[in-house]
């Protein structure tokens, strides 16, 4: 009797050790669910990261509001430690700013997303009709001689924005205010001109759905044209997602578009998902947006040369010049030499150009027949200047998200943008490749509004 006791004792221990595994391992199996703290945490995580990069002028994640995380009032941004400006981005209508017709703008204009890099996008679409073109924007009263206000000599600036790309070409952020006094078959009721200082482009006539970045020195055209023409373009082009795309496919379309203005380097440097490669535009001439740079370039090369020149506008604006350095060769190709004449392309660091030379009086090809503009670097993008700085607040632009105002009313974006960020320092190559990572690898993936702000 003893001994069956002690059997079956021993049997009963034997299952409950062989279901106190089967429990283990079946909560091993089951997928972890993160819980709504972890998921704080990962988004204060990113915010930090952001924070403490050098430089930090402002952050919009659209996630913080006016009335805190995950709020209902206008999107608000993080700064750097000392600056208390809250950077507001209010909605306006372009149309009804500028035109006098359309709606008054709402938060309502700007649909949601509910999930991005840090937790929330807005989305920026054709417009439903040419008086309605809602923008977000900080006001220029709220920003004058801020952080975020890049201006004058030795002030340089970096900015990324992570959106997802899904048509159009034109201004994605920044400090970029074209003026409504451009030639225009509907020209605007109230008139202001340029003032234009940074910001970012899906590419514009350059190369459309590529990153881009336009800088100005005097917040009006360049090189004579009507409109501004310094622009660094990066030759990729971002991943064009449908409308209708799935949840699926939206959270793997996000794409980080980049710059870095360099004061001292005197270049801009445009940046598409964490890299910058070179980019050349060769036969500048004949390229619809790189022949006002050229025609820059041959102008100050024949207004060097004593006397009016064959080719040369005397009436040109000599603060219009385009001349990139060229004192340090890079590299030299000789395409042909004959008897009589020898015809290099010298590589310089921004330029690459064509020289015809005959022979001299000692039978040298040192006598030069002309020099023309082959190829322009377009990233990085020579900017021998500083950028504009307004002499009153009056004369400078807002920062704006999603469009820029400007004499037409066209479309001109579409994109989810779901963070914003303005360093007024040079970002380095490495910082800008970890910060483009944010929502983008396995280690850092998409989050949800919801899951941030659970109670």
């Amino acid at each position: 009797m003893k001994q069956s006791a002690l059997t079956i004792t021993f049997i009963c221990s034997i299952l409950l050790l062989i279901s106190g595994n089967i429990q283990k391992s079946n909560a091993q199996s089951k997928p972890h669910k993160t819980a709504s703290s972890d998921f704080a945490k990962i988004y204060q995580n990113r915010i930090n990261k952001i924070q403490k990069t050098p430089g930090l002028a402002a952050f919009w994640d659209f996630v913080k509001r006016e009335d805190g995380i995950g709020g209902s009032g206008r999107f608000s941004a993080y700064t750097s430690k000392g600056d208390s400006r809250p950077y507001i981005l209010e909605p306006h209508n372009i149309s009804r700013d500028f035109w006098l017709d359309g709606p008054e703008a709402s938060m309502a204009d700007f649909p949601l997303l509910g999930r991005g890099p840090f937790g929330q996008a807005v989305q920026f679409t054709n417009p439903d009709s040419l008086n309605n073109l809602p923008v977000l924007l900080v006001p220029r009263k709220e920003l004058n001689d801020s952080p975020i206000d890049v201006k004058g000599p030795g002030k340089s600036v970096s900015m990324l924005v992570w959106m997802i790309y899904q048509g159009g070409d034109h201004a994605i952020a920044g400090l970029w205010h074209e003026g409504t006094d451009s030639p225009s078959k509907e020209p605007p009721v109230v008139q202001v001109r340029g003032q234009r200082q940074y910001g970012l482009f899906a590419g514009l006539g350059a190369k459309k759905g590529a990153a881009s970045v336009h800088v100005s020195e005097n917040g009006l055209a360049s090189f004579g044209d009507v409109y501004a023409r310094h622009l660094s373009v990066t030759n990729e082009t971002m991943d064009k997602t449908p409308n209708d795309a799935s949840a699926q496919k939206l959270d793997s379309s996000w794409c980080v578009v980049g710059f870095v203005y360099d004061n001292k380097k005197k270049c801009v440097t445009t940046y598409l998902n964490g890299v910058a490669t070179e980019n050349w535009m060769d036969d500048p001439a004949n390229n619809k947006f790189y022949k006002y740079a050229e025609k820059a370039w041959k102008q100050a090369k024949l207004a060097a040369i004593p006397g009016i020149q064959d080719g040369e506008d005397a009436g040109f604006p000599k603060d219009q010049f385009y001349n990139p350095p060229e004192d340090k060769l890079c590299r030299e190709v000789v395409i042909s030499e004959t008897e009589s004449e020898k015809v290099v392309i010298r590589t310089y660091e921004f330029t690459k150009v064509r020289f015809v030379y005959h022979k001299d009086s000692k039978g040298k090809f040192n006598q030069l027949v002309s020099s023309d503009l082959v190829s322009i670097k377009a990233n990085p993008y020579y900017f021998g200047k500083d950028i504009y700085s307004p002499k009153t607040p009056e004369e400078g632009s807002p920062f704006t998200i999603g469009r820029a105002i400007h004499s037409v009313r066209h479309a001109t974006l579409s994109a989810y943008i779901g963070g914003v960020a303005v360093f007024n320092e040079v970002l380095s190559p490495k910082e800008i490749k970890e910060l483009s990572l944010i929502g983008r690898s396995k280690e850092m993936p998409v989050i949800k509004l919801k899951e941030i702000v659970k109670n």
